[in-house]
């Protein structure tokens, strides 16, 4: 392996060298809880236990951070949609998915909890979104430190602004945006005040600017030019996490191509996006995919600043078969060729369960591959 360079990641935060994006498989019970309606008391208390089983097996396998696995979340951004009133969940936009599984050929159907539905009223919040997740979390880490996942802004008016119903009431995609940014902006800055070490969005939607067919979408459904879509997404998420800047608090933003049931809906490579996104975003770390070739080459990290660590996904949240620890060192040994190894890090491209149906793969494959990013870690920073 390389030698780290000089430059390390912005002073006041941790490697984090074995990281993951967040969301972990349910349990047939807890599935089946939420999907029958189970009173909240009952809900509750299964959340609970299984928060307990899958935090005790990430601080068993040394993972440098944990996560509650977004147990109590329907989907990764359903936090923001339970606090918020205004969203009509028996409506949606149409979203296209593609890619299949060994063990679902052909599946082209999206999970019924990814779907977000319309924003039908003007937006109010009811609540705060996480609040209630960080009491066990925070107690059950056991000193190890933990993050919390927030959906990005950039998320909902791409997903939930139909016409004819959102611009009644938003006239534009944008008026919508900046309607919920001051939302998670108040969320990220209240984690911080309560002391969480590390803060990651979640924002799908840059992939939509790499993918030659869905810059076509931004141009014919959202009436503007991919260029100045993206410009205004980086300022979006930029106030979303102003002020939330706190000595030893990471701040994350994940960027991925979409994952529901092993399912994915952008592909291509950073390069479009790289210079005004790695420069642009005021974020300690950057969690990208390259588990396959849909991915791209690592030379766009070139344009990843100093200060700023790159958490390399390349295990795959999607597939079961397990990846290769000699394949993955010679990855992060390409890598380093832009970014310096003192500033890489590794983790799943994804989550393995971006909505509670989860992916296409079991429980043990699922701890199997958070093994692998432990112990390639392990041997990439001899750590």
């Amino acid at each position: 392996m390389p030698s780290a360079a000089a430059e390390s990641p912005r002073q006041g935060t941790r490697p984090y060298r074995a990281d993951h994006v967040g969301s972990l498989l349910r349990q047939p019970e807890l599935l089946e809880a939420r999907t029958s309606g189970a009173p909240p008391g009952r809900l509750r208390e299964i959340e609970d236990r299984h928060i307990r089983r899958v935090l005790a097996r990430q601080r068993d396998l040394g993972l440098d951070v944990v996560t509650d696995g977004e147990l109590r979340r329907r989907n990764f951004m359903s936090d923001l949609l339970d606090a918020v009133e205004g969203f009509d969940t028996s409506d949606a936009v149409p979203r296209a998915w593609t890619g299949t599984s060994a063990r679902a050929p052909g599946a082209r159907a999206a999970a019924a909890s990814s779907v977000t539905g319309v924003a039908a009223a003007k937006l109010r919040q009811r609540r705060r979104l996480t609040a209630h997740e960080l009491p066990l979390l925070r107690d059950l880490a056991g000193g190890t430190p933990f993050k919390v996942t927030l959906p990005s802004a950039n998320q909902f008016p791409a997903i939930a602004y139909k016409r004819g119903v959102t611009d009644r009431v938003y006239p534009t995609h944008s008026a919508l945006l900046w309607d919920i940014v001051p939302i998670v902006n108040a969320e990220i800055r209240a984690l911080a005040e309560d002391g969480v070490p590390y803060i990651q969005i979640d924002a799908p939607r840059y992939s939509y600017y790499i993918d030659p067919k869905w810059r076509d979408y931004i141009r014919r459904e959202m009436g503007v030019e991919p260029e100045t879509a993206l410009e205004e997404a980086v300022r979006a998420d930029n106030a979303s996490l102003a002020g939330a800047r706190r000595p030893g608090v990471a701040l994350a933003i994940h960027l991925c191509r979409g994952n529901n049931r092993s399912q994915w809906y952008a592909e291509g490579g950073y390069d479009p996006i790289a210079e005004r996104v790695f420069a642009g975003l005021d974020v300690d770390r950057f969690l990208l995919e390259y588990d396959d070739e849909r991915s791209g080459t690592f030379e766009p990290l070139r344009f990843v600043p100093p200060g700023k660590t790159v958490v390399l996904g390349l295990v795959s949240s999607k597939r079961p078969r397990l990846e290769q620890k000699s394949d993955l060192l010679r990855r992060i040994t390409e890598a380093a060729r832009y970014v310096p190894l003192d500033r890489l890090a590794l983790s799943p491209q994804c989550g393995f369960a971006s909505t509670m149906e989860g992916n296409l793969l079991s429980e043990d494959e699922q701890w199997a591959k958070l093994r692998l990013v432990v112990e390639t870690a392990r041997e990439a920073w001899r750590a």
